[in-house]
């Protein structure tokens, strides 16, 4: 039989979804806010359902350690503040993951991106094929025929399952050109201003006259940008080069829903425990 996927999931972008489409009336047995942590297993338990993947992996920022991006460019997501109640939620979710059996990535120095990409080049030397859970187009990058990005629409019920000619209609360039276009384009989302007077479409025109981002500072003269460009595509490249260790088998929600109960979501921990009944 053929294997099933390696899920891989932005474990971030998946909370901050959560935290934002759960009410943050929904408290845990102590009275602080869960609505990040039940309406993240929430959405993983209907992605798992849908999937049935081999396996799950979770990875993580380190929001205390600065990254190697931010000594390259101070500005780099500059201005971004989170409530309380959901970085007090995102030091939990890692354990949790962990207690149902999900890989978990986290690494000081090291954003979410880099730890999935570790991920993705561990699955596909293993042979296997990969399913990436994340809004963020910088996975773009990823992308290939044994590499699809799940991007969700609404929760996770409706999602776009987004392929190497999903990256060339959405950004008009291959995977491997998306840190190229993002150098020249910019991310104002990551604060990367991007080259001046390119927008999306002329970086997109660009890379496919050129190439390649030396190919663009060969043929258009910005003598006085080059360095920063280049700066920028570092930025934006998604770096394997740190360690992960993937999972071997499923998860098993039903160690997961104990520890659920304590925090006082009962109602999730139930989910989890049918989820299993019914595998």
């Amino acid at each position: 039989m053929e294997r099933a996927p390696l899920l891989i999931v932005d474990g971030d972008n998946l909370a901050h979804r959560a935290y934002h489409s759960t009410p943050k009336t929904v408290k845990g047995a102590d009275g602080r806010p869960i609505n990040a942590i039940v309406g993240f297993f929430g959405m993983l338990a209907n992605l798992w359902a849908a999937e049935r993947p081999r396996a799950v992996f979770v990875a993580w920022d380190t929001l205390s350690v600065p990254t190697y991006r931010h000594e390259l460019w101070p500005a780099y997501q500059s201005g971004r503040e989170f409530d309380d109640a959901i970085l007090d939620q995102l030091e939990v979710l890692p354990g949790l993951c962990e207690a149902a059996g999900c890989g978990v990535g986290k690494a000081a120095g090291y954003e979410a991106d880099d730890l999935m990409a570790a991920a993705v080049q561990a699955e596909l030397a293993d042979g296997g094929s990969c399913l990436l859970f994340t809004s963020d187009k910088d996975s773009y990058q990823l992308v290939s025929d044994d590499v699809t990005v799940l991007t969700p629409r609404r929760g996770v019920s409706e999602m776009d399952r987004i392929g190497p000619a999903g990256v060339v209609e959405r950004l008009g360039v291959l995977p491997e050109q998306v840190p190229d276009f993002k150098a020249l384009a910019g991310d104002s989302s990551d604060r990367i201003p991007g080259a001046s007077g390119i927008g999306p479409k002329k970086a997109a025109a660009l890379l496919l006259q050129y190439g390649d981002l030396e190919g663009v500072l060969d043929g258009v003269k910005r003598p006085g940008e080059a360095e920063q460009l280049r700066q920028f595509r570092e930025i934006v490249l998604m770096r394997p080069d740190v360690e992960v260790t993937l999972p071997a088998v499923a998860p098993d929600w039903s160690r997961l829903a104990p520890r659920l109960r304590e925090l006082g979501a009962d109602r999730i921990a139930t989910r989890l425990e049918e989820l299993v009944a019914t595998s």
